[in-house]
C-alpha cells in the first residue's frame, strides 16, 4: 500500500493561526498531526509515502526532513493548488498498479486504516471512501444497499437526523441515508484517468462522472470510532481536549481507569485565559485554556509550562503539571481547589493567624526567589527575561498614565509631564535590588491554600528580578488591603528572616522595597483602569480606593523631592 496525505491548503478557517504554522502541522500531546497520520499508516502496513504541499510548504519540508520514519517519505509541492484531484493525478509517477489510499491532513481519528485497505480490495469496485456519522457534515447520500448515491453539497443534517448507522442492515428501513467522509479513501489507478493533468480539480467531480457512468463508489462506514475534522479552531481545540484529557487523568492517577470526563467552566480573573475543572468520578483535574498559538514566539503557554515545571523541580510549591501541548494552549495539572488566600485571610477568625500565615508565606518567597534562579533559563519567559528600567517605566509607569488615569479617570495627562521622574524611580527600584526568581504577581488570588498548605499559581510571567518586588506585591495587595501596622511587622520579620538567605544591607534592601512598592501599585492601579474599562471587568472597580490609599501612603513617605509632579497628581485622586 502507498497513501498520499493531502497537506496542501490554505487553513482559511483557522486564520491567524495558520498563516505562521501550516495546519498539518497543528499538534495535539506534542505531535504534529501530520506526524499522527503518517504513523498510523506506516502501524497499518504502508510502504511509502508522498505529501502534496502548497501553503508553507517549506515548513513541512523541513520538518520531514527531521524525522527518520522507516518507509519512504517524499513531498510533492505545487505552486498552485490542484485541489484533491489533481493533486492525485500529480503525483501518478508515485502510484503503481495497486489500490492506493488518500487521507486528509487535517483529520484526528483512530479508524483502522489496514481494515479500509482489506475492505477495499475485498470488493471489485474502483473506490472506497470512508464515511462516519457527524451531523454537522453529513451531506453524502447513501441508497439502501449501502453505495454512495449523490455528495450533495451544502446539504444540512437536521436534528432529526442524529442516528449513528451501525452497519448495512440500517440501510433497509429507509431508501436513503447521509453520512460525512472523512477525508480517508481508497482507489484503484484507473481513477487517473478521469483526472485532466495539470489543473485545478477535485476527486468530487471524478466520483460524479463515476455515478454518471453506472459505476459503483462502496462506503466503508465507521462505527464506535473517533473522528473529528479540524477545519476551525473551535474543533481543533476540542479535538486536543478529547485525546489529551483521559491522558492527562492517567498520568494523574495511574491505575485507574474510564473516559467519562465532565468538563466545568471556572471563573477566571484578569486574564484572557480559560480555565476549566474537569471530573471523573472523585477524582478532578484543571486544565488552563491559554489559546491556540499565533506565531513562532515563545507565548504565555509556553512560559507557564516552562517555569512551572522548573518551580516544580526545584521543590518550590506549585501545582504539577501533568500533560501539556503548548501550541494549542492546554495545560493539564493538579486541581489545587478553589481557596485562595483573599478567601483564606477573610475567614480567617484572628489576625494572629493572619500574620503567622503571611510570616509562612515570606519563608517562601524566599525559597522562590533564590531556588527558583538556580538553573533559570531567561528564554523561557514570554514577555521579558529582566525586570528591567525599560520595563517600569513603558509597563507600570506609562501603564498608569495611559489605562488609569487618562483611560479610566479621563485626566488629561501627559506622560512626557513625568518621564523625568518615571526614570528616577526605576533607577532607584533597581538600585540596591537583591535578584533572583521573581514571579511579578504575587497577590493573594495567584495562592492558593489546599490541605493548610500554599502553592503559587500564574507564575507565567515570572523572569529575574528583585525579591523586593514579589515582597511588595504580597504586603501591598489591594484584595486583601493588610493593615500598616500589619505591612510593617511583616517587612521587618522579611528582613530578620531573608538575611540568612541572601545578603541583606537592612537600608538598602528596604529603600529598594519603598520604590518597588511604587511601581508594583502603578501597575496595580493601570491593570484595574484596563481590565475595567477595556475587558468590562467592572468587578475590579471596587479595589480601586485601597489602592490609590496605598500609593499615596507610599509616595508621601519618601523623603524625596524627586517625584513632586507625580506626587501633585496623585494627591488629587
Amino acid at each position: 500500500m502507498k497513501a498520499l496525505i493531502l497537506a496542501a491548503g490554505l487553513g482559511t478557517r483557522l486564520r491567524p493561526y495558520s498563516q505562521n504554522t501550516p495546519k498539518p502541522l497543528f499538534t495535539i500531546a506534542k505531535r504534529p498531526l501530520l506526524d499522527i497520520i503518517i504513523s498510523n499508516l506506516i502501524d497499518s502496513g504502508c510502504k511509502a509515502i508522498i505529501v502534496n504541499t502548497h501553503h508553507l510548504h517549506q515548513k513541512i519540508d523541513a520538518y520531514l526532513a527531521r524525522k527518520k520514519y522507516p518507509v519512504p517519505i517524499m513531498t510533492r509541492h505545487e505552486p498552485d493548488i490542484l485541489g484533491t484531484g489533481g493533486a492525485i493525478k500529480n503525483v501518478s509517477d508515485f502510484w503503481d498498479n495497486t489500490p492506493f489510499m488518500v487521507i486528509n491532513s487535517d483529520i484526528v481519528t483512530d479508524i483502522d486504516f489496514k481494515g479500509v485497505y482489506e475492505f477495499h480490495l475485498n470488493h471489485r469496485h474502483p473506490v472506497t471512501l470512508v464515511l462516519h456519522n457527524d451531523p454537522e457534515f453529513n451531506t453524502v447520500t447513501l441508497n439502501k444497499d449501502g453505495f454512495i448515491q449523490d455528495f450533495g453539497e451544502g446539504f444540512s443534517m437536521t436534528a432529526s437526523s442524529d442516528s449513528a448507522i451501525k452497519d448495512s442492515k440500517a440501510f433497509e428501513s429507509e431508501e436513503y441515508n447521509r453520512l460525512t467522509f472523512t477525508g480517508i479513501q481508497v482507489l484503484n489507478p484507473e481513477l487517473l484517468e478521469l483526472i485532466p493533468d495539470k489543473v485545478f480539480f477535485s476527486i468530487i467531480d471524478g466520483y460524479k462522472k463515476l455515478l454518471s457512468q453506472n459505476k459503483k463508489i462502496c462506503a466503508y462506514i465507521t462505527t464506535g470510532r473517533y473522528w473529528k475534522d479540524l477545519g476551525t479552531p473551535e474543533r481543533y481545540s476540542l479535538a486536543v481536549f478529547d485525546k489529551m484529557a483521559p491522558e492527562a487523568f492517567k498520568q494523574a492517577f495511574p491505575g485507574s481507569s474510564g473516559n467519562n470526563i465532565v468538563r466545568s467552566e471556572l471563573y477566571g480573573d484578569g486574564s484572557d485565559r480559560k480555565w476549566y475543572r474537569l471530573n471523573r468520578g472523585h477524582q478532578s483535574l484543571v486544565m488552563a485554556d491559554h489559546g491556540i498559538r499565533k506565531d513562532d514566539s515563545t507565548c504565555e503557554a509556553n512560559a507557564f509550562v516552562a517555569i512551572g515545571l522548573h518551580l516544580q523541580a526545584k521543590g518550590i510549591p506549585v501545582p504539577k503539571i501533568y500533560s501539556y501541548d503548548t501550541f494549542s494552549g492546554h495545560v493539564f495539572m493538579e486541581d489545587l481547589g478553589d481557596i485562595n488566600l483573599q478567601a483564606f485571610v477573610k475567614n480567617a477568625k484572628n489576625q494572629d493567624n493572619v500574620v503567622s500565615h503571611y510570616k509562612l508565606l515570606i519563608q517562601h518567597i524566599g525559597k522562590l526567589s533564590v531556588d527558583g534562579n538556580k538553573d533559570f533559563d531567561p528564554a523561557w519567559t514570554y514577555q521579558t527575561a529582566y525586570y528591567s528600567k525599560d520595563l517600569i517605566i513603558d509597563r507600570e509607569c506609562r501603564y498608569f498614565v495611559d489605562a488609569f488615569l487618562k483611560g479610566y479617570l479621563k485626566m488629561g495627562i501627559r506622560f512626557q509631564d513625568f518621564e523625568d521622574e518615571f526614570r528616577s524611580l526605576a533607577d532607584k527600584a533597581l538600585k540596591f535590588s537583591i535578584n533572583g526568581f521573581m514571579h511579578r504577581d504575587l497577590q493573594s488570588r495567584n495562592i492558593m491554600v489546599k490541605n493548610n498548605r500554599f502553592y503559587f499559581i500564574d507564575f507565567q510571567g515570572g523572569r529575574l528580578g528583585p525579591i523586593q518586588y514579589d515582597l511588595a506585591s504580597l504586603l501591598i495587595d489591594p484584595y486583601v488591603n493588610l493593615s500598616r501596622s500589619v505591612q510593617d511587622n511583616l517587612l521587618k520579620f522579611s528582613v530578620e528572616t531573608l538575611s540568612p538567605l541572601i545578603r541583606i544591607e537592612p537600608d538598602k534592601f528596604l529603600s529598594c522595597y519603598q520604590y518597588c512598592a511604587i511601581t508594583r501599585n502603578l501597575q496595580i492601579l493601570g491593570a484595574f483602569g484596563f481590565l475595567s474599562r477595556i475587558k468590562k471587568k467592572t468587578y475590579f472597580e471596587k479595589y480601586i480606593p485601597n489602592a490609590i490609599k496605598t500609593l499615596k501612603h507610599n509616595l508621601f513617605s519618601l523623603d524625596t523631592i524627586e517625584l513632586t509632579g507625580l506626587k501633585a497628581i496623585v494627591e488629587k485622586l
